[in-house]
């Protein structure tokens, strides 16, 4: 329902705070959630934290509008992130003008951040192996042995008396604590039916608690496995009182997927350009939305409906995958680079050549959008060129012109006054709304 409700700049808001967020909290945010939100949704985060601060009760959008200096539509998908990481709640009472109530709530700590069945992977996904390492690192306690040391720490007992004498009538329900909303995943997952199909004898009373069961539903989802694979991971999980050893359901379910999937974790071809790479909010031209159609799409998706709506071979997939998990290329510049072979090398997406293209890439060091579009015009030009010098007899043979003068849409720098282009790029960018 929500998704239909217009947010105009006239619309009203008041922040309230259901969590203690403290500059260390901050600073998670900062390290383990910005990687996967983006900064813009951190700096709506801040701001509406900062609104707290202020006298005023309420505020109106248009207030965000100037202090984030960002268009509504940015602002709503940054809260949409808030609101899907758990950052962040939304209510709404309907009126001649809207009024909505902002509820802000801690983040997790570390300990919860990187033990958490999804997030840790995402994050891991995002920043890669070795930035994954040095957050770890630096969230670690230091090992501390205490062998030949004697624990002499006095107890509360032996330092303080208690008066018995007084009598607190006050009602303390309300005050501030360190409140975390859960993580809401909505998916296809059944777990009525998967405790059903465990037989009672197997399992305590107490073994599926609402933090078992969501742990089950968080793994199903983060490694697409089904209800009757799920069965047999939970059985393999049970310890010797008929409860779920939840380390060891995530080890036996992560073993499970890359066994599956040749020894990766779940794909990163399904992820979409981060925040940071993104280019600033432009003008309305087709060059422009071109752009935002790359970076605001995932490689899976670009790949799919560049293939006429039919699913990708495993081995395009594969080759992806490859692509932003051991290049370490970002998803929007994949997309180009997706783009632009399937134009010039007759629909197909050749290994060899994308290696040769990608060498030159991470030398240059390419990761926004534009970026990789600049490169591609530059080094076509130059292969062109040498074409041309190598063998001019061949140069002028009708296929190989043909191939050297098929191209993106994005090559032409008069796309906006093209007729042709502007039909085809209207069909491209349709086809992915």
């Amino acid at each position: 329902m929500e998704n239909k409700i217009q947010l105009v700049q006239a619309d009203i808001y008041k922040v309230y705070n259901k969590g203690i967020i403290t500059n260390e909290k901050i600073n998670i945010i900062y390290n383990l959630y910005q990687p996967i939100i983006g900064n813009v949704a951190v700096s709506l985060y801040l701001t509406l934290l900062n609104d707290l601060k202020m006298n005023n009760n309420s505020f109106t959008h248009y207030h965000l509008m100037t202090s984030m200096q960002l268009k509504l539509e940015s602002i709503r998908d940054a809260r949409s992130k808030l609101e899907g990481i758990g950052l962040m709640k939304t209510y709404i009472k309907q009126g001649s003008i809207d009024e909505y109530l902002y509820v802000l709530f801690s983040p997790l700590s570390a300990y919860e951040f990187f033990n958490h069945p999804i997030l840790n992977i995402v994050l891991y996904n995002n920043i890669g192996a070795k930035e994954y390492e040095i957050m770890q690192n630096y969230y670690k306690v230091p090992r501390l042995s205490t062998k030949d040391y004697i624990d002499i720490t006095e107890s509360f007992e032996n330092v303080y008396t208690v008066s018995t004498n007084t009598s607190l009538l006050f009602d303390n329900n309300d005050i501030i604590n360190d409140n975390i909303k859960r993580i809401e995943i909505k998916g296809n997952f059944d777990i009525d039916l998967l405790i059903s199909s465990i037989p009672k004898r197997l399992v305590s009373e107490k073994c599926f608690t609402d933090d078992v069961k969501e742990l089950i539903v968080n793994i199903a989802y983060i490694y697409k496995i089904d209800n009757l694979n799920m069965q047999g991971l939970v059985r393999n999980s049970l310890n010797e009182r008929g409860l779920i050893d939840k380390t060891e359901l995530r080890k036996k379910a992560r073993n499970f997927y890359q066994f599956e999937n040749n020894g990766r974790l779940p794909t990163l071809i399904y992820n979409k350009q981060p925040e940071y790479l993104k280019t600033p909010l432009g003008n309305d031209s087709k060059l422009s939305k071109l752009i935002y159609l790359f970076e605001n799409t995932s490689p899976y998706d670009f790949l799919r409906k560049s293939y006429g709506n039919t699913e990708p071979t495993n081995r395009d997939k594969k080759l992806i995958e490859d692509l932003m998990f051991e290049q370490k290329l970002s998803p929007g510049v994949v997309n180009v680079l997706i783009d632009y072979v399937l134009k010039v090398n007759n629909k197909k997406l050749n290994k060899d050549y994308i290696e040769t293209i990608i060498g030159q890439w991470k030398r240059l060091k390419v990761e926004t959008v534009v970026d990789a579009m600049e490169v591609c015009k530059k080094e076509h030009k130059r292969f062109k060129k040498t074409v041309f010098k190598q063998d001019e007899k061949k140069f002028n043979n009708d296929k190989v012109k043909d191939d050297l003068e098929s191209l993106p849409l994005w090559f032409d720098k008069k796309i906006e006054k093209s007729d042709e282009n502007l039909m085809e790029l209207d069909d491209l960018l349709k086809e992915f709304n």
